[in-house]
């Protein structure tokens, strides 16, 4: 029993806790980090699948090797059912054709710089708390925070279950979804959505892979039944996290046990029933509640709240752990900053905060997109109004939807246009399969004519992190829209200051493509030029007009083509390449 002081104290010692401490004892180790964590590890934690852009902060942190070397299954993608169509369908980070068999553990270069892991939290947990602790910082498992003395908004304090006082510089809110720090300071938070569901899963023994894709590749399985969805996701060579969402209503309404309910729901999927039939569950039915929700503040004088403590979005997207690390990633990044004396942190504080609320919501909006779009669910067409409205927009539930899909995305991720993870490329094709509306189009389609648009914008900067150092970026803004100049937005940016014809635009991005063929995923490149252009098109950061007497570029959705069975989004990649050669060798 005393009273401590250190620079910085972490509440929760998950993903978040572990990535925060790690980079701040990585940039600089004169900084005293204290990561008090309530359980022993290893801890079960259910959200184990991840995103591509996770594998970067891993590396970033040094513990990219000894996360590989757990032998993780590699996640190229995941085979969906959704609604009420009875059709599997695919989506690979990379296409499968490029995915090669190579040795494992492997490094963080190559193809794996487009792939994710599925992991089994109680390892992969331990993995990185035991990472930061290397870097120095002072670990305390089975320490529980049972007070918060603040005044002002401003933390002066922690105490403990062991007597212990803390003070510290900054507080970090890493506790996950029952967020101490955040209750204990009395932080309200909102429930921008109708989606009020729960989860209930257990861990399987000697389930098949639904399918292995070179060594140690697979899919998750995400598959719709009447009452919710269920989702599959092999965590190792023998063990499996099965689990089933639906609305707690739902629950309610049945007047069964939650053991009841999940038999119940995997009676229902004959293709989770194939799988296991081999196989057989631990027999500790866990369950949780699976509300989103954003704090109505997630920094303050002295304090931060970091991964799902400051906000959960519905796991369907699985982007739990990538908000998880890259918001405490770029807290990390703010305490260094203010160690070396910057000089702006109101400004560096205010810009993490609207980005990580704005990612947040972008999550959440795409999450009701996707309930909305199945008929067997929770029916809430009507709700996309509310979706589009949250974004300043007025529009009835086909405009909304349609919005949803050709939408600028260009806050969530300042380097790709995007939206949960997925590009935008992705983000289209969903959107065709959920609205089976043909206007889900490419815009840039119509015209031929390109101008860069900053009328009325305002000259603004942003901050990028890297390689420990806060970097200003310049952007410009106009209303709540946002545009960086960084990433694919630069070089797009780059190339309307040269050229207007499309087709000389087409040629520009074809040396792009060129600049970077020796890396793997470059064949995409132009794509994601498109992608970004469209996105700047769509929010109006590019003009655009045609000219009768020249030809424009077809990007085509695939159409008809597209809709059979078990077909994957690398697919979509080529016939939309396929697409725009064909129509600049024609000139139509």
């Amino acid at each position: 029993m005393g009273e401590q002081r250190v620079d910085v104290v972490v509440v929760g010692g998950g993903p978040a806790g572990s990535t925060a401490g790690s980079l701040i004892r990585k940039y600089n180790p004169d900084i005293s980090v204290l990561i008090l964590e309530k359980e022993k590890f290893p801890r079960e934690h259910v959200g184990e699948s991840q995103l591509p852009p996770i594998g970067p902060i891993l590396n970033e942190m040094g513990v990219w090797d000894k996360v590989e070397a757990a032998n993780f299954p590699i996640k190229v993608g995941a085979t969906y059912r959704w609604g009420s169509s009875p059709d599997l369908w695919d989506f690979e980070f990379l296409p499968l054709d490029k995915f090669h068999d190579e040795p494992r553990p492997a490094k963080f270069a190559g193809q794996r710089l487009f792939t994710a892991f599925q992991v089994e939290r109680a390892r992969y947990d331990q993995i990185l708390l035991d990472h930061a602790a290397e870097l120095g910082c002072e670990v305390r498992e089975g320490t529980q925070v049972t007070g918060v003395d603040h005044e002002g908004g401003r933390i002066n304090s922690i105490s403990t279950n062991a007597g212990d006082t803390i003070r510290a510089k900054h507080y970090l809110d890493c506790s996950g979804y029952t967020g101490v720090l955040r209750r204990g300071l009395g932080v309200g938070v909102e429930v921008p959505t109708q989606l009020k569901n729960m989860a209930v899963w257990d861990y399987w023994s000697n389930a098949d892979w639904a399918v292995e894709i070179g060594v140690g590749g697979t899919r998750v399985q995400v598959l719709s039944i009447a009452s919710g969805w269920i989702w599959f996701i092999p965590l190792g060579p023998t063990r499996t996290s099965i689990g089933y969402i639906c609305p707690v209503e739902h629950y309610k309404k049945t007047g069964l046990t939650p053991a009841e309910l999940y038999d119940q729901a995997l009676k229902q999927e004959p293709r989770v029933q194939e799988l296991c039939k081999n196989a057989a569950p631990d027999g500790m039915v866990r369950t949780t509640k699976d509300w989103s929700f954003i704090a109505d503040k997630i920094v303050g004088e002295n304090w931060f709240l970091v991964g799902e403590s400051a906000g959960f979005a519905d796991p369907v997207l699985a982007g739990g752990l990538t908000l998880t690390h890259s918001a405490a990633r770029e807290v990390a990044y703010i305490i260094l900053a203010e160690h070396e004396g910057f000089g702006e942190m109101k400004w560096l504080k205010r810009s993490h905060e609207t980005t990580q609320v704005n990612r947040i919501k972008q999550y959440i909006r795409f999450a009701d997109f996707w309930y909305a779009s199945n008929g067997q669910f929770t029916d809430l067409e009507e709700h996309t109004k509310d979706i589009a409205k949250s974004a300043g927009l007025k529009m009835d539930p086909k405009e909304a939807f349609r919005w949803l899909s050709l939408g600028g995305f260009s806050d969530e991720d300042f380097f790709l246009p995007g939206l949960g993870g997925l590009d935008l490329l992705a983000v289209k094709e969903i959107a065709r399969r959920f609205t089976k509306d043909d206007e889900v189009r490419w815009e840039l389609s119509q015209y031929n004519i390109f101008k860069l648009n900053l009328t009325g914008a305002k000259k603004e900067t942003i901050p990028v992190y890297n390689n420990g150092k806060v970097h200003k970026v310049e952007a410009y803004r106009r209303g709540h829209r946002m545009i960086p100049r960084v990433g694919y937005y630069a070089k797009v940016m780059d190339v309307l200051q040269k050229y207007s014809d499309i087709h000389e635009i087409n040629k520009a991005f074809e040396m792009i493509t060129r600049r970077s063929e020796n890396t793997p995923g470059a064949e995409l490149t132009v794509q994601q030029c498109y992608a970004t252009l469209e996105t700047m098109l769509l929010d109006n950061w590019v003009s655009a007009k045609r000219d009768p007497k020249k030809g424009v570029i077809k990007i085509n959705m695939g159409g008809s083509d597209l809709g059979g069975f078990h077909d994957s989004t690398h697919e979509l990649r080529a016939k939309i390449s396929e697409g725009r050669e064909r129509a600049v060798n024609e000139g139509s």
